[in-house]
């Protein structure tokens, strides 16, 4: 589909990849995600057609030059948060670390590059579409935030089951399967701050 921006992984580890893969496709659900496991893969599929290259530690120092002209649009992944482990002039990612926090780390730098959708083309119709009630949209924000279903109850004033219908029906309706999916969606779609999850 024209107009989508692309995005290519390169690093060797297959299982990282497609982890990542599924990631990025939550946060950027407009984007089309290419994975490669080496350089020569990303260099014979036109490489500037790229807007980020999220790239294992090894490839970028083995391909130092490409990748530092490329500066703005690199993301190096990471194994260590401990800031001697990147390379200063890059952004980096580490991906060693629980779902949530990983989640949270792609919504940061999707923000600092894209705020306000800044680059990125209009998300499509159907996901501008108001899909949820104004009960569901408090409960979700409320799930994302990390309370359990009974501080949930407690805190709009309803019942556990109305909660747990309220958690199913979300869930039914926005097509997701995890809370990870569903924090990207609300950040996303502005429902809750990302400095709350």
């Amino acid at each position: 589909m024209e107009g989508r921006p692309h995005i290519a992984i390169i690093d060797p580890n297959t299982l990282a990849v497609l982890g990542l893969k599924q990631l990025l496709q939550n946060v950027m659900p407009i984007a089309t995600v290419d994975t490669f496991g080496t350089m020569a893969e990303l260099m014979a599929n036109k490489p500037e057609q790229y807007m980020h290259y999220f790239v294992s530690m090894n490839i970028v120092l083995e391909n130092r030059p490409f990748f530092t002209e490329n500066r703005r649009k690199t993301i190096v992944l990471t194994l260590s948060l401990n800031e001697n482990s990147k390379l200063s002039e890059f952004h980096s990612l580490c991906i060693n670390v629980p779902e949530s926090e990983l989640v949270r780390a792609l919504l940061m730098l999707q923000q600092m590059g894209h705020s306000g959708g800044r680059n990125m083309p209009p998300m499509p119709k159907i996901l501008q579409q108001k899909i949820l009630s104004d009960r569901e949209i408090e409960v979700m924000s409320l799930i994302v935030q990390g309370f359990i279903n009974k501080e949930i109850a407690d805190k709009l004033n309803i019942g556990l089951a109305t909660v747990v219908t309220h958690r199913k029906n979300i869930m039914e309706k926005l097509g997701m399967k995890s809370v990870s999916a569903l924090t990207i969606y609300a950040v996303m779609h502005g429902y809750v701050d990302i400095n709350k999850i």
